[in-house]
């Protein structure tokens, strides 16, 4: 039972006009923030902007002799590659490098397999009755909208504090139907869960009934603490080969909230014989992808050492914005009982699970006080949460003290929800 629940009808009435004449303040600041996608704040994108002036004579061009301005080298430069590699744990020989958006690649991947089929596809996905993938949920939107886009049905998937409900997936992949997962395994977006051992080897050791089953590994938040030390993680891809499953999983992960979301490279770490088959497709589309960005980010970036410390930067940056929200949801909607959250040490995100069926009436009266936030049901297949609760908050943009000022937003629209679904 929450705190409104116990109070007389009067009290609530009382409690009701007084965030209303609160919410009225709030609304006639005429505020205009944008909390809706995990964005790096200029700070962060101030803080690598020497990175522009890397690259600053014809000769620093030249790699290995090659002149990376010009054409060639389809899966990116060498160095490149073993920097992702570097940083995944994986080898080389696995890793293509592509451009500022690894959603790019992943977008790719899937349209290759309903246009050719993936390596061990007995027909192009097009000429299947039915593709069917899971999305553990609350998750990624984008990923979603992917598999959205070409007709696929979504099947929902529970997160637990481990992971995706593993029960569930091994159930699932036995319908030879169902052709892949979406998995954020590091800092899961939104909920900021890592996936633990157990979980990511019962993924590796995968038996799907589909000879084509896709692992879409999406390693976004691989290197991004913002509290507390750097949290090692498995190789996706020799766990998958240690289990005879080499050629089930795609990796990707990209440099968009480490150097410049805008003009960042990206990855897809597979197989060998993966790679040859996609690369043999990607060289009719694509000659090659920008060569000379990944040169500036190999110089700048250097390896992993490097980058931790960036990280390590980006950490001091983005700490006190997670700590403004938790500790706003705690003073203000804890004592309440409206509702529970997650407290990531790593990520973009904060998820927050109010009582059902108030999330959407929150975010509408959030975004007329002028505080836009990811739509409610995002991060559900099919943009429906069944319960009306989850709320994806992103606090990476806003300054500290505007971040302060939407808080108290969202805290006064929640009151009133609740206060609102109980007269």
């Amino acid at each position: 039972m929450n705190a409104y629940e116990t109070m007389t009808p009067h009290q609530r009435q009382q409690e009701a006009q007084r965030l209303r004449a609160r919410y009225e303040a709030l609304r006639d600041m005429d505020l205009r923030l944008d909390m809706s996608r995990g964005k790096p704040g200029k700070e962060q994108l101030d803080l690598v902007s020497d990175m522009l002036t890397v690259l600053h004579d014809p000769a620093d061009c030249l790699l290995d002799e090659t002149d990376v301005r010009n054409y060639g080298q389809l899966s990116g430069l060498r160095a490149a590659k073993e920097l992702f590699a570097d940083l995944l744990g994986c080898k080389a020989s696995e890793c293509f490098v592509g451009g500022n958006a690894s959603l790019q690649l992943m977008y790719d991947t899937i349209a290759k397999a309903y246009t050719h089929g993936l390596l061990h596809s007995p027909r192009p996905w097009s000429k299947e009755a039915c593709v069917r993938f899971l999305c553990p949920s609350p998750g990624y939107d984008r990923h979603f909208k992917i598999s959205q886009s070409f007709g696929m049905e979504l099947i929902t998937i529970p997160m637990l504090p481990t992971g995706p409900d593993m029960d569930l997936v091994e159930a699932y992949v036995k319908d030879p139907q169902v052709k892949g997962i979406w998995c954020v395994p590091k800092y899961s977006n939104p909920d900021g869960i890592i996936y633990d051992t157990a979980t990511v080897a019962r993924l590796a050791a995968l038996r799907p009934a589909a000879p084509d089953f896709a692992l879409m590994w999406d390693n976004a938040y691989c290197v991004h603490e913002f509290e507390g030390a750097f949290v090692p993680f498995a190789d996706i891809l020799s766990l998958c080969r240690a289990q005879g499953n080499a050629d089930m999983v795609y990796e990707f992960a990209s440099t968009s909230k480490i150097t410049f979301p805008g003009g960042g490279i990206s990855v897809l770490a597979a197989s060998e014989d993966n790679q040859r088959y996609l690369q043999a497709l990607m060289a009719i589309q694509i000659i090659s992808y920008d060569k000379v960005n990944q040169l500036r980010h190999v110089r700048y970036l250097q390896d992993r050492d490097h980058v931790l410390a960036l990280m390590a930067r980006h950490a001091e940056i983005l700490r006190p914005k997670f700590h403004c929200v938790l500790d706003l949801l705690e003073r203000e909607i804890a004592p309440l009982g409206l509702a529970q959250w997650q407290k990531p040490k790593g990520g973009y995100f904060i998820s927050v699970n109010t009582l059902p069926g108030l999330a959407k009436r929150t975010l509408e009266l959030c975004a007329q006080a002028g505080v836009k936030m990811t739509p409610a049901g995002a991060t559900f297949p099919y943009g429906k949460d069944p319960s009306d609760r989850n709320i994806r908050i992103a606090p990476s943009v806003p300054p500290v003290e505007q971040l302060s000022q939407a808080m108290e937003v969202f805290c006064v629209c929640l009151k009133l929800a609740a206060l609102e679904a109980l007269a």
